[in-house]
Parts: structure tokens; sequence; C-alpha cells
């Protein structure tokens, strides 16, 4: 008999189970998937690390969260610098200003200031004193017109399928506007990615824990897992686990096109968003920069680049981001009320507590769930 039975070994389910294993209890790991570690796993093509899944850029300023990952793996000096291409124009996110400069020449904080208010103030003013209805007029408001249709209209509605003046206000609660020529997009105070890839933190965090792979839980023994183990760590979408009761949550998700271009270096970065509805893709990952630096990317003749599709939700699909409109946020509570009244089960992870989670907060709250129930078997 296992003390815990964990269905899933993305972040949360790994981190659970290293905990687990240190504190002396007996674990068995499952996932459906032909491989260990969820959304960060890696497959190696040409000596690149591809994120199969899409980039995985580890960033916190949670110090106890940095040094855990760095007690398994080390982590390279990486750092998140996404261009933005509209039209053949490029431009640096988050908004800096360097982007600024591009967009209208100027070169103080004070002209980018001056401007982006102009551009605000019409906005307000084409409100007539009622507050935003729509994403695209509460954009507008926080930075004016010009970022908004270059750098987020077009982005934003093939990233959710839908016009900007369809979707929700409170989707964009605010937009970071940096006066300063700094490209980092994190303000955390540490940024990496392991070296050598995630897989290696995966392994590490499973050392010495029995795992099966290519084993579903709902189509397994496994479903019936008091037979197995005395608690359940559930990290899979929280309305299957119960058998839809009130209905199917919505996702978004993303496909990939990958393949092998013939060049050293294709882009230049590691990631190019591209903001208008010419390309269909919302951005094209090149994987070798999130390892490579220097002159290891040229002594790599080839390079790997990934364009990636933002889609709707179908069955079979793998689920991404969680849909925060009105009627799933409500639904999703009622899954969580569910939830909260099973005994002996912890759901963890974005799928499982429909959030949106970077990875060091979902290691965070592994962490802080693993001590709070270790020690009460």
């Amino acid at each position: 008999m296992y003390d815990y039975l964990i269905v899933g070994s993305g972040l949360f389910g790994a981190t659970f189970a290293h905990q687990a294993a240190k504190a002396g209890k007996r674990c068995l790991v499952i996932d459906k998937r032909p491989h260990l570690g969820g959304n960060v796993y890696c497959e190696k093509v040409e000596g690149i690390n591809v994120h199969k899944y899409g980039a995985h850029i580890f960033h916190t300023s949670n110090r106890e969260v940095w040094d855990f990952v760095n007690t398994l793996v080390e982590f390279n000096r990486y750092t998140n610098c996404p261009v933005a291409n509209y039209k053949g124009r490029l431009f640096n996110l988050p908004f800096n200003m360097n982007t600024f400069n591009a967009l209208w020449g100027v070169q103080t904080p004070q002209e980018a200031m001056a401007k982006i208010e102009s551009q605000k103030a019409e906005a307000v003013a084409a409100l007539g004193g009622r507050e935003p209805q729509n994403l695209e007029e509460q954009a507008l408001c926080l930075v004016g017109r010009d970022v908004f249709e270059i750098l987020i209209k077009e982005y934003t509605e093939k990233q959710w399928g839908r016009p900007c003046s369809e979707l929700p206000a409170f989707i964009i609660k605010r937009l970071p506007v940096r006066l300063v020529f700094d490209n980092n997009y994190f303000n955390d105070l540490y940024q990496g990615i392991p070296a050598g890839g995630y897989n290696l933190l995966i392994d590490r965090l499973l050392e010495g824990i029995e795992c099966k792979t290519s084993t579903d839980f709902f189509t397994s023994e496994y479903k019936d897992w008091q037979r197995f183990a005395h608690h359940l760590v559930y990290t899979g979408p929280i309305d299957q686990y119960f058998d839809y009761r009130f209905g199917k949550l919505d996702w978004r998700t993303v496909s990939f096109r990958t393949r092998v271009e013939p060049v050293p270096n294709y882009q230049g970065n590691a990631v190019v968003n591209y903001t208008s509805h010419e390309k269909p893709y919302t951005r094209v990952i090149e994987h070798k920069h999130f390892e490579m630096f220097g002159q290891q990317v040229y002594d790599c003749p080839v390079s790997v680049v990934s364009e990636e599709y933002s889609t709707e939700y179908r069955e079979g699909m793998e689920p991404y981001y969680p849909v925060n409109d009105e009627r799933n946020n409500s639904l999703a509570t009622q899954y969580r009320e569910l939830a909260a009244a099973e005994h002996d089960v912890i759901f963890g992870g974005r799928l499982a507590e429909y959030r949106y989670y970077d990875m060091a907060p979902v290691i965070e709250s592994a962490l802080n769930r693993a001590a709070s129930s270790l020690y009460n078997i």
C-alpha cells in the first residue's frame, strides 16, 4: 500500500513526490503521457533541448523556491528578452524605452510619458465618463492607441480567437510601462533555465520514486485509488475528476509546428512574438537560445524553431490556459467547493485548480501543501 498515489508528473506532482519521499513516504507517480515532466518536458533534437510544450523560463523572487531548485540542478544565466515583430517592424518587450523609441523616436522618459498620457487621455475622453466595457477599451485607457494597435490588439485576438471588443475588460487589469532601457521581461530577482534542460530537474525530483508513464488515471485500475494508496494527489483537470458534474470548463490550447533550420542562428532570439494577423502563429521559438550563448550558438550548425498557434481546446488536446470569463469562473468555484470536501485528496497545479500558474508558484504551492499534509498521516 502506497502512502500517496500522485496523478501527474508535472512540477506540482513531482515536487510533492520529492518531499514525500524525503519524509519517508512511499509514493507512486502515474502519468498518462509517455514521458515524465508534464509541460516542462524537453525533447532532444540535433543536440538541442526543445521545449516540447512551449517556452518555459523559470523566474521567481522567492528565495526559498530558488534555493530549493538550485539544490537539485544548476541554472544558467538565461534572461527573457522577447522581441515583437509587427509587419516587419521590430520592438522590444516588455514596453520600455527601447519600445517607445522605435515607436515614436522619443529619447527620454519624460517624452515617452507625455506621448502615452496624451493617447490615454484621448481614450478616456472617448468613453464619455463610463467605465471600459471590453478589453479594447481597457487597454486603450492603459497605454493608448499606438501601443494597443501595434503590440496588443491582433496578438491578443490570435491568442483568444475573438476580437478584443468582445473580450472582457478584466482580462487586462494593468499593462506595465517601464521608462527604462531594460529589455528584461521579468522583474524577479532570479531567472534562468536548468543547465541541460528541464528533464534533469524532473529526474532529480523523482529520483528513487516509482513512476509509471502511459497510465491514464481514469481508464486504469488506479481510478479506484483507495485500493492502492492512503492518499491521492491529483493534478489533472478538476472537472474531469468530478465527471463534469456541472459541465465542462473551457480552455485555450496551443499547438506547435517544429522544424530544423539549416542555419546556426535563425532569428537571433529565443522568442519572437508576431503581433499582427499577417502571420497565423503568435510567436516563433528558437530553442537553442535558451541554453546556448556566444560561440556555442555557432558551434551547433543547425537550429530548431517552433511556430506556436493558439486555438480553441477540443477533446484530445492538451488544455493550457483557463478561460477566465464569468461562466468559467463560476463553474470553477463550484468544482473547487467539491474538491474542498473530498477526503484524503489533494488537488494541485493549474489543471486541478483551474488557475494560470508560472512554474515557481507551482513549486511553492507543492512545497506548502506537502509541508502541511505529510506529517498529518
